[in-house]
């Protein structure tokens, strides 16, 4: 990840103080323990470099997603998630429900969860062994480098998203999987991360 992080790159309208309680957040944290220690999700600037989603139901909008600079040595607990309700990208304001804010790449998520009604799960990572060996494997990546969290990143990947694409590369910045749940997006990525340990 070439830019340096420096916050959510948009406003945050805190629809309700209710730290999400779902029984899908263990499996989560599962997740981010696994993304923590393979280095998946490496310290940058020594927060998380990456991000986890799940859809709370299938196919509708609000999602729990991890919060924004969440510490790599922390364990997850359910203050560090939020729900995102909807995402308004001309306004750049996300409605959620919690007590931080949520991922910079929130947008992100919201976008593929709309244009991928069959994705339940979006795990983003910063893998350097996938960034610098993915051509080995002809995986698909964005076509140019653009900032984090931001609309350009967001088009970016739509540009190349078609219903056949389960994981890619954002140019110079980290990979995403998508699946139908937790388990796939979580074992693609750790398969894809193997090929090239």
């Amino acid at each position: 990840m070439s830019e340096k992080y420096s916050g959510v790159k948009f406003n945050v309208n805190y629809v309700g103080k209710n730290i999400p309680q779902f029984n899908k957040n263990k499996e989560l944290k599962q997740w981010y323990k696994v993304f923590r220690n393979k280095n998946l999700a490496p310290v940058i600037n020594g927060q998380a470099g990456g991000n986890l989603s799940y859809r709370i139901n299938e196919q509708e909008k609000p999602f729990v997603i991890t919060g924004s600079q969440i510490s790599l040595d922390t364990n997850l607990d359910n203050t560090m998630l939020v729900k995102v309700l909807d995402c308004y990208f001309d306004k750049k304001i996300i409605d959620v429900e919690g007590t931080r804010n949520p991922s910079s790449e929130s947008f992100l998520h919201h976008a593929i969860y709309q244009k991928r009604p069959d994705i339940n799960a979006i795990f983003h990572g910063h893998s350097t062994s996938i960034l610098d060996n993915y051509k080995k494997e002809n995986i698909i990546c964005t076509k140019k480098e653009v900032p984090y969290g931001s609309i350009k990143l967001v088009n970016s990947v739509l540009e190349i998203l078609d219903s056949k694409i389960n994981f890619l590369i954002i140019k110079n910045h980290g990979f995403i999987a998508l699946a139908t749940n937790m388990q796939k997006a979580g074992k693609l990525s750790v398969e894809i991360l193997l090929k090239f340990s």
